[in-house]
């Protein structure tokens, strides 16, 4: 018997450490943490709990094979007074799953050995009740739901049924395999509907922990067969109730039942303690790099920030541990640039201040034609930018859509090297987007909702004034000049877009700062890598743990 409590002891740095980031893109972009070595240990105390290795059997408690003849019992006189139907798969053999040996007095059981499977209520239809969607339900292991009171007439007809003592699982995707499921408690008068999206089980006898049932629905061995075995389109598959009645579970006797949903509900508990602390240990590290860093912002000469710089340098390895830390100082080095604060030597008396129609040549944009649903690969075929082909101070011109031979191509839309691009129009994080375009493949052309337009002056880098369109001063203006209904639909104008102040320094010292930034960059990208790595190190070792623990 593995001690589960040992385990995450010493093994708390590897838990805790091991985690994974969900990027999105975008100026305002999101980054979500996922404690990924917290979630294998849940998975882990899952697993072991539903094998027999969480606790001790006692060799005093009831066998669960008298369990299932109580419950055989009870199912026949539910057929005989018409509370349910015999189910036509009962007389199948129950298949055990591959590979499991069973403890002593566990048995091999399926739901619809011990409970009715999508009972119906009937009470009277102006009685309250409780009407559950599946918004109010969680994905814990205590199966946790909200729910809103109505008339029983209201809701009785259309929706899925259940009562308190009930357990219920999500079927469709992708609140299945998000764990969603709920043990139904403190329901109105003890009914309640809800979501059609739910298969319902009302088990036959109390020697069901109905706690016990709900964990052997969070298993990774459940979700993933289920997920297997899920019928339907993309967006529409759902888990089939063949498979949320037949598919075997271990049975434990009731008393080690109890034991393992204590002794869960003890491990999860710790998980939590974990997940919170880690959460705020990194909450107050990212606190902690975004106030050193604004002391940088705020020198008030290169001298001062020279000082800062070198106080930031001597705590380099303590500071910036985190692909967020480090994204935050990569900000702060672009907003210094577009400053006039990342060079020690320069001179702000040199800069010039201008809005941009003053700065540039005359802007357009493309043209948005049905496209094919696959990018153009092939250089002498014509496609179409996509805006995503548009990231801060980024140029991906594999981000197209091919143009069908049919149509003729735009010559003039077609993107060149030494344009900027600027996003126009979408969701407000992918709106005033702006890069510059060193180099491109030819028979591209820009979508009508990317601008473009070039320096009217050699006096001005391209690089350089996407750079200052990206961040700091005029970034800020940007987002101030959006507009729209919704966050999903936000255009800026190329007349507001014209009246954006920009500051421009001298073109050597454009120059100068472009090549500082791009040393930079380079830089936080290699740390980024080592970052990288040391992570996936951590997430193989607590795989490596459960693997070992789990066997």
């Amino acid at each position: 018997m593995n001690d589960i409590t040992a385990l995450v002891a010493d093994n708390i740095n590897i838990w805790t450490g091991a985690i994974k980031r969900k990027n999105t893109t975008g100026r305002g972009s999101s980054k979500k943490i996922n404690l990924y070595g917290i979630d294998r240990l849940r998975a882990l105390i899952l697993d072991l709990a539903m094998l027999g290795k969480l606790v001790q059997q006692d060799a005093g408690d009831e066998p669960a094979s008298e369990l299932l003849v109580h419950a055989r019992k009870a199912q026949a006189e539910a057929i005989e007074s018409n509370q349910m139907r015999r189910p036509k798969s009962l007389d199948e053999p129950v298949v055990p799953l591959g590979g499991v040996t069973l403890p002593n007095r566990w048995e091999w059981a399926r739901l619809i050995d011990v409970a009715i499977i999508n009972p119906k209520n009937s009470i009277r239809d102006d009685v309250e009740a409780s009407f559950i969607p599946m918004p109010l339900i969680s994905n814990g292991t205590d199966g946790a739901h909200d729910f809103e009171t109505r008339n029983w007439g209201d809701i009785k007809k259309g929706y899925t049924h259940f009562a308190d003592g009930d357990v219920a699982l999500a079927k469709i995707t992708p609140c299945f395999e998000n764990g969603k499921a709920a043990l139904f408690v403190g329901l109105i008068n003890g009914v309640g509907s809800g979501t059609t999206e739910l298969h319902v089980a009302r088990p036959l006898i109390d020697g069901i922990n109905r706690r016990f049932l709900l964990l052997t629905m969070k298993t990774p061995r459940f979700l993933s067969e289920g997920e297997a075995n899920m019928t339907g389109t993309a967006g529409q598959k759902r888990v089939p109730r063949s498979y949320f009645e037949l598919r075997a579970f271990a049975l434990p006797p009731l008393a080690e039942q109890q034991r393992i949903v204590a002794k869960v509900d003890e491990l999860m508990t710790l998980c939590d303690a974990l997940e919170r602390e880690s959460e705020g240990a990194m909450a107050a590290h990212q606190t902690l790099v975004e106030t050193i860093l604004a002391t940088l912002i705020n020198s008030v000469d290169a001298a001062d920030l020279a000082k800062n710089w070198a106080r930031l340098e001597s705590h380099f390895d303590t500071l910036f541990t985190t692909e967020t830390s480090i994204e935050a100082l990569k900000q702060t080095i672009l907003d210094l640039a577009v400053r006039g604060k990342l060079l020690a030597q320069t001179d702000p008396t040199g800069w010039v201040s201008a809005p941009l129609s003053k700065i540039i040549g005359p802007m357009d944009s493309g043209w948005s034609p049905a496209c094919l649903a696959f990018p153009a690969i092939a250089e002498e075929t014509w496609g179409v930018l996509k805006t995503t082909a548009v990231q801060r101070l980024k140029y991906l011109p594999e981000q197209n859509k091919e143009l069908p031979e049919k149509l003729k191509p735009r010559l003039n839309a077609e993107c060149r090297a030494g344009d900027i691009l600027i996003t126009r129009a979408g969701p407000t994080n992918r709106v005033g987007i702006c890069c510059y375009v060193s180099a491109t493949r030819p028979r591209l052309m820009i979508s009508d909702k990317i601008i473009r337009f070039r320096p009217a002056s050699d006096e001005i880098d391209g690089a350089y004034l996407a750079l200052a369109l990206s961040v700091g001063p005029a970034a800020e203006q940007i987002e101030k000049a959006k507009s729209g209904m919704a966050a999903s639909q936000v255009n800026i104008s190329q007349t507001k877009l014209s009246n954006i102040e920009v500051a421009i320094p001298p073109l050597p010292e454009q120059h100068r700062i472009i090549a500082k930034v791009d040393a930079l960059m380079a830089h936080c990208d290699q740390l980024k890598s080592h970052l990288a790595n040391a992570a996936q190190t951590q997430r193989d070792l607590a795989d490596a743990i459960t693997e070992q623990v789990a066997a």
